[in-house]
């Protein structure tokens, strides 16, 4: 079993494929960290718990007959607020007296096949109990009685491990949750690096690292979503660790809102790593027999490198957090009409968009903003989700009749979350907005955002978009949410739940979300925010692909989706030929070949070479979809570090297959490109689809490919596929 127990030694071993988690029952209670890293077969690890000497100044617990233990210093594995650690916390509960002393310990435990769902979050999920096991740790405060169940899941094959937290108030008084961390671990050196993604609008989840140094350092979000600025992922790596080697210790969390990823050095050189809901602003009441759940931490851990962290994470999302009918099966490759037209469209017009469509092979038309209300421009109507008849020159059904006619899927733009001043609705509900009272509310893109907090206001949302997508078989939904949350308050929350709504409007989203997947199995949703803005593991829960950026420059492209891809498949990633003037199509296409591809202008401004790319390019998104979709990815020249080049590898699952592309950047002074590939069988024979000329594994990955004659210029670039052959 992946998951024992050592009665004697009162050991807990968690292993997966690449790893082993272990932690102790140790004196009165406490549980102790002993472990994280490669598999070990063994548990004689428990002399780990020491970590060096420490005067007075880190205090005893009395009641420990091990002198060298103190809170401050020991691995703990779970830590309280204000009762000896004075490291940042994992957990601390204002209580009934006013103070917030936290102290949980171990009081029972159980091991079982199989992982349990998160009541009201998305989490990983297993089709069948064998996929995975799962320790729930009760712990309790025998002051207060708080508990906090701690779970872990463990899916063995996938190198991965899942943790959570449930709190239970079993004291007959009120309390206040004022810290809650998902993930809690101790680290018996500093010697690493932090590896994260920041960002801002159109140049998303750029890579950083740094080595860690004394203190704490920290991303975070406090603007009511992941945000384009600091991605809920960072990762603990080996200091000069690449991507075939080091130990890489990755970390995600399965949440769309305010959070935070710390890790602090202490005083003997020690690093906590902690990972949850941003404390700043959050406070949750927890009234006696209630209960409370935090989101899910994602934890990977390679000694390969920083890329099999990657591609662990990728098979792990593709089958543990993509759900439902668009998980396995290929989605339709799509054009948008949004860097076309703008909202200034008719029906007819996109009518004869979905034409030329049709003719070039893609599979749907999405219908973007400015279909509903009096919504001519972004300063009227979000809200108002009733068809503009006038617009589309007759009923939705009507429209979306002459669309299917065609032989073409059809989908529709949504900003659920948001409300515009000029909107009917705002003009009868002024309250549904999120405010504070008496405070003058923060404009951005002339809307407001809805109190999702509010089960009013869900349902009626939820309803007006039930109404029109049962009207007529729409296919696909962006789902949009163009601003962050400020004035954070709720008209129908009491004074003391205030600071409990940026977490309800993220709760709220995920229960019309829910609703929607539920009510509409088969519909297909992209998530988007700004682009890349909400590009997070909760909305892939219910999204299978989220807009990865509203940069569609395939130059600037490189950066965001090396980053994206450090924990994010290929598949989640939205990625557009769109009329950028950098680079010709042919660059556009390989570029956004790595996502789920699509079209982002107008069709009837094609020349007839135009036509001709096009049309080969959907031949190779289909020809190429699974080995991109389903297939490992190899980094082989990021952008990151060189300025000039960037190179990348997909690998079926079978290695059977493989999908080599190169950008040229800028013009660098060599004139060939010499490519190692990866991830290949050394005893498979491959044919270069192009050449004809046929390689073993072998001298592909260790003598490589010189690639003399293709094109350096700027911005150009290739694609080459090799496919075994028997021998």
């Amino acid at each position: 079993m992946s998951i024992v127990f050592d009665s004697e030694k009162k050991i807990f071993k968690l292993d997966t494929a690449t790893s082993s988690y272990i932690f102790q029952i140790y004196e009165q209670d406490y549980l102790v960290h002993l472990y994280y890293g490669s598999k070990i077969p063994d548990n004689n690890v428990a002399g780990l718990k020491y970590r060096g000497g420490f005067p007075s100044f880190s205090p005893n617990n009395i009641n420990v007959q091990d002198w060298m233990f103190s809170a401050d210093v020991t691995p703990l594995e779970y830590s309280g607020e204000g009762t000896g650690d004075f490291r940042t916390a994992a957990f601390a509960v204002r209580n009934a007296d006013g103070n917030n002393s936290t102290d949980v310990r171990y009081k029972s435990h159980k091991i079982y096949k199989g992982k349990p769902a998160i009541d009201g979050l998305p989490s990983l999920y297993v089709e069948n109990d064998d996929e995975a096991t799962t320790l729930e740790v009760l712990t309790e405060d025998s002051v207060t009685g708080v508990q906090a169940v701690l779970y872990y899941t463990v899916f063995e094959n996938l190198g991965a491990m899942t943790r959570s937290v449930k709190v239970i108030n079993a004291s007959d008084k009120t309390v206040e949750i004022e810290r809650v961390m998902s993930t809690c671990v101790d680290y018996h050196t500093h010697d690493y690096e932090m590896l994260t993604l920041y960002g801002r609008w159109a140049k998303e989840r750029s890579l950083e690292r740094r080595p860690l140094a004394h203190g704490r350092q920290m991303i975070s979000s406090k603007r009511g979503s992941s945000s384009h600025h600091h991605n809920p992922f960072a990762a603990i790596v080996d200091k000069g660790a690449t991507e075939d080697y080091g130990c890489a210790y990755g970390y995600n969390l399965v949440y769309s809102g305010n959070h935070l990823f710390e890790a602090e050095v202490n005083q003997f050189a020690g690093t906590r790593v902690i990972m949850g809901i941003n404390p700043d602003s959050f406070g949750w009441k927890l009234e006696p027999g209630a209960e409370f759940n935090s989101p899910e931490a994602v934890m990977v851990y390679s000694d390969k490198g920083i890329g099999e962290m990657s591609r662990i994470f990728h098979r792990l999302y593709n089958k543990h957090l993509i759900r439902g009918k668009w998980r396995d099966i290929k989605r339709p490759l799509l054009i948008n009409n949004w860097e076309a037209t703008g909202m200034e469209f008719t029906g007819d017009q996109l009518v004869t968009f979905a034409e030329r469509a049709k003719e070039l092979g893609i599979d749907m038309l999405v219908m973007d903003d400015g279909w509903f209300g009096d919504r001519n421009s972004d300063r009227s109507g979000l809200g108002d989700w009733q068809v503009n008849e006038e617009k589309l020159g007759g009923t939705l059904a009507e429209f979306v009749n002459k669309i299917k006619a065609l032989g073409i899927k059809f989908g529709i733009w949504y900003e659920p979350e948001m409300i515009s001043r000029d909107s009917n609705l705002y003009r009868a509900h002024p309250d549904w907005c999120i405010h504070v009272p008496n405070r003058e509310k923060s404009i951005a893109r002339h809307q407001y955002v809805l109190d999702y907090s509010r089960e009013d206001v869900r349902d009626y949302i939820f309803g007006e978009m039930k109404k029109v997508l049962s009207t007529c078989k729409i296919d696909y939904v962006k789902w949009d949410f163009n601003r962050n949350l400020t004035e954070v308050g709720s008209a129908a929350l009491p004074a003391d739940r205030q600071k409990e709504v940026f977490h309800r409007f993220v709760l709220g989203t995920y229960d019309v979300m829910n609703r929607l997947t539920k009510e509409f199995p088969d519909l297909l949703i992209e998530n988007c925010s700004g682009g890349g803005g909400r590009f997070d593991p909760g909305m892939l829960y219910f999204s299978p692909q989220i807009w990865t950026s509203d940069n569609t420059d395939p130059i600037e492209r490189l950066t965001i989706q090396f980053g994206t891809s450090m924990c994010y498949p290929a598949s989640t990633m939205g990625a557009h030929v769109s009329a950028c003037r950098r680079t010709g199509y042919d660059t556009k296409g390989n570029v956004a070949l790595w996502g789920t591809f699509g079209y982002e202008l107008d069709p009837n401004k094609f020349t007839d070479a135009d036509k001709r790319i096009v049309k080969r390019q959907v031949k190779e998104y289909h020809k190429y979809y699974d080995v991109i979709h389903f297939g490992d990815l190899y980094r082989l020249i990021s952008p990151f570090d060189n300025p000039k080049r960037a190179a990348w590898e997909f690998v079926s699952e079978d290695k059977n297959e493989a999908l080599l592309t190169v950008v040229t950047i800028t013009r660098p002074e060599d004139s060939a490109i010499f490519i190692k590939l990866k991830g290949l069988d050394p005893d498979k024979y491959y044919m270069d689809d192009e050449t004809d000329e046929v390689y073993s594994g072998a001298l592909l990955m260790n003598a490589g490919l010189c690639f003399p004659n293709e094109d350096i210029s700027d911005g150009a670039s290739f694609v080459r596929y090799f496919k075994v052959i028997e021998n």
